[in-house]
C-alpha cells in the first residue's frame, strides 16, 4: 500500500470513528427516579371536580362548524360553537386514548415510546430567527433548518428530529411545509413532527409520511407527534381542529397544548392557572377520540408567566416549575401522556441568563416526569429565535438530563463494597480493578463544560462556552452524513413537492 493510500485509510478510519461518536443514540429515558406530588387525593379531586364545573357551566368554544357539529352527534350540548361536556361523556371519551404509545420511525432502531415512566427530549420549535454561528441574529434560510435537522440526528439524546425548528423565510409560507418536513425526512432517520398552520399542510404531511412509511403501515402505527395549540382562554380555533381531524383520522398523535401566559390568558394565579389549562387541553384531547376512538393524544402546556412590569414572558421562574409539576400530577391522575418545555429561555445571547433559565426549566422538566419534553435546544428570546451555540450546548445538558432520569442501580453496591475493602485508609480507587473497568460509564463526562485547571483552559486558548459550542456545531455539521433513504421513495418524495408547489401559491390569499 502506498503512503498516499495509507494516509487516505487513515483519514477515512478517523472519519469514521468521529461519525460512529457523533451517531450514538439514547433511546427514551425509563424513568427511575420517583415523581414529586405537590397536591393530595383530596386536592387532585377538587381540581378535577373544578374542571367539570368550567366545561360544563361555562363550556369552551369549539370555533369550527364541523367539530361542532361532531362534539353534537356525541352528545355534548352545543350552542353555535359554545361546547358544555358533562363529567359522563369526558370521561366516556377519555378511556379510549392510551396511556402511551410508540413514536416509529422510518429506522426501527429510532423508534422510541413515551408515557408511562417513558420520557423523550426534542428541539425547540418556531423560532422566526436564528443566531447564527457567526453570532449573527437575523431571518431564517432553508440551509438552517437543514443545518438544524443534521444536529438533531447526531445529537444521542434527542429523539427526534423536530418538527418547525425555524421558519426558513427564503421559502413561501404556502410552500415552505413541504420543504421542512422533507428536510426532517431526508436529514435524519428519527421520528419527526407534522405541520400545523392549515388543514392542506397536515393533509400534505399525512401523505409524504405514507410515501415513506406506506399507507397501510401509517394507518396502524404513530409515526409523527404534531403540536396543536388551544388560544388560551377557552378557544380551540378552526387552524388548530383542521389539523386535529386530518391527525387523528390518520391515527397520528396530537400535543393539545394550551398556549398560556400566566397572568395574561389565565389567572394570575399558578393554582388558579391549572384549572383551565386542564379543561381546554382535556376538551382537546376528547375531541380527538371523537375524530378517531383510541388515536393517541398528548396532554400538556406551554406555559410562561408575565412580567408586569413590561407585559413580556418570562421564562425559568418557579412558577414554571410549580405548574409543570402539577400538570404532571394530574396528567397521571387523567393516566396520560403529557408534555412541557424544557430549556427555555428570555435572554437574548447566550450568557448567564441563558444557561440559568434554561437550567431551570429543563430540570423542572424531567423532575415533573414530562414524556415529551419539546424545546430541549436551541431556544431563546422566548421561543423567538434558535440558537446554534445553545443548541449544541443544550443537546450535551439533555445526555446529562437522560443520565439522571434513569436513577441510580442498587445492584452494583456490592462490587463497590469490595472496592472499598481493597483500598487501604489514605488510599485511592484511581487503579483498582472495580474503576477501571466502570470509569468509562460510571460518570457522564460534558465535552463542552471546561473542568480542568485554570492554566490547562488558558493553555487551550481561554474559550468561553459560546466559542467552545461554535466550534462543536462547526464539527458536527462538517462530519455529518445524510442517513439513507430508499431512492425511489427519495424521487416520489420530490415529485410529491413539485406537483403541490405547482398547485400552490407563492402569497397566502
Amino acid at each position: 500500500m502506498s503512503e498516499i493510500e495509507t494516509k487516505r485509510r487513515g483519514r477515512g478510519v478517523r472519519k469514521a470513528e468521529r461519525t460512529k461518536k457523533s451517531l450514538r443514540f439514547l433511546p427514551e429515558a425509563d424513568r427511575g427516579i420517583p415523581y414529586i406530588d405537590l397536591l393530595n387525593e383530596e386536592q387532585v379531586a377538587r381540581i378535577h371536580s373544578e374542571t367539570i364545573n368550567l366545561l360544563w357551566s361555562k363550556g369552551i368554544e369549539f370555533r369550527d362548524d364541523e367539530a361542532a357539529e361532531l362534539w353534537k352527534e356525541a352528545g355534548a350540548d352545543v350552542t353555535g360553537h359554545r361546547i358544555r361536556i358533562d363529567e359522563a361523556l369526558l370521561s366516556h371519551l377519555l378511556k379510549t386514548a392510551p396511556e402511551q404509545y410508540t413514536l416509529s420511525a422510518r429506522n426501527p432502531e429510532r423508534s422510541v415510546t413515551l408515557g408511562g415512566r417513558k420520557q423523550i427530549l426534542t428541539p425547540a420549535y418556531g423560532a422566526p430567527n436564528v443566531l447564527d454561528l457567526d453570532g449573527i441574529r437575523r431571518n431564517p434560510t432553508i440551509k438552517d433548518f437543514h443545518d438544524f435537522a443534521k444536529l438533531g440526528h447526531m445529537s444521542p439524546a434527542m429523539q427526534m428530529s423536530g418538527g418547525v425548528i425555524c421558519e426558513p423565510m427564503d421559502i413561501p409560507v404556502p410552500k415552505r411545509h413541504l420543504h421542512m418536513l422533507y428536510s426532517l425526512i431526508r436529514n435524519s432517520d428519527k421520528p419527526f413532527m407534522g405541520m400545523v398552520t392549515a388543514r392542506d399542510r397536515a393533509e400534505d404531511t399525512v401523505e409524504m409520511a405514507r410515501i415513506v412509511f406506506g399507507k397501510d403501515f401509517i394507518d396502524n402505527h404513530t409515526v409523527m407527534t404534531s403540536i396543536a395549540n388551544c388560544n388560551s382562554p377557552l378557544v380551540w380555533d378552526q387552524t388548530m381542529l383542521d389539523a386535529i381531524k386530518v391527525y387523528a383520522a390518520a391515527n397520528q398523535a396530537v400535543l393539545f397544548t394550551p398556549f398560556v401566559l400566566s397572568g395574561a390568558s389565565t389567572t394570575a394565579s399558578v393554582i388558579g392557572s391549572l384549572v383551565q389549562i386542564n379543561a381546554e387541553a382535556l376538551a382537546g384531547i376528547a375531541f380527538a377520540q371523537i375524530v378517531r376512538p383510541g388515536v393517541p393524544a398528548v396532554y400538556g402546556q406551554w406555559i410562561g408567566a408575565v412580567s408586569m412590569k413590561s407585559g413580556a414572558p418570562m421564562a425559568g421562574t418557579p412558577e414554571i416549575d410549580q405548574i409543570n409539576l402539577l400538570v404532571g400530577q394530574m396528567a397521571r391522575h387523567y393516566k396520560l401522556p403529557w408534555r412541557c418545555s424544557g430549556a427555555c429561555t428570555s435572554a437574548k445571547i447566550f450568557d448567564a441568563q441563558a444557561g440559568y433559565e434554561a437550567a431551570r426549566n429543563l430540570y423542572g422538566a424531567a423532575l415533573a416526569g414530562a414524556n415529551f419534553i419539546l424545546s430541549t435546544t436551541g431556544y431563546m428570546e422566548g421561543a423567538l429565535c434558535q440558537s446554534f451555540a445553545k443548541y449544541v450546548v443544550d443537546a450535551e445538558q439533555a445526555e446529562l438530563t437522560h443520565k439522571f432520569l434513569k436513577g441510580i442501580d442498587f445492584s452494583e453496591l456490592d462490587e463497590a463494597l469490595n472496592a472499598i475493602n481493597e483500598v487501604d485508609p489514605g488510599g485511592h480507587f484511581l487503579g483498582t480493578k472495580h474503576t477501571l473497568e466502570n470509569f468509562e460509564r460510571a460518570f457522564v463526562i460534558p465535552e463542552l463544560m471546561h473542568h480542568d485547571s485554570f492554566e490547562q483552559w488558558e493553555a487551550e486558548g481561554a474559550s468561553d462556552l459560546n466559542s467552545r459550542a461554535i466550534t462543536k456545531a462547526r464539527q458536527m455539521l462538517n462530519d455529518y452524513e445524510m442517513p439513507k433513504l430508499d431512492e425511489s421513495v427519495d424521487e416520489e418524495l420530490l415529485d410529491f413537492i413539485d406537483r403541490r408547489e405547482s398547485e400552490l401559491p407563492d402569497l397566502i390569499s
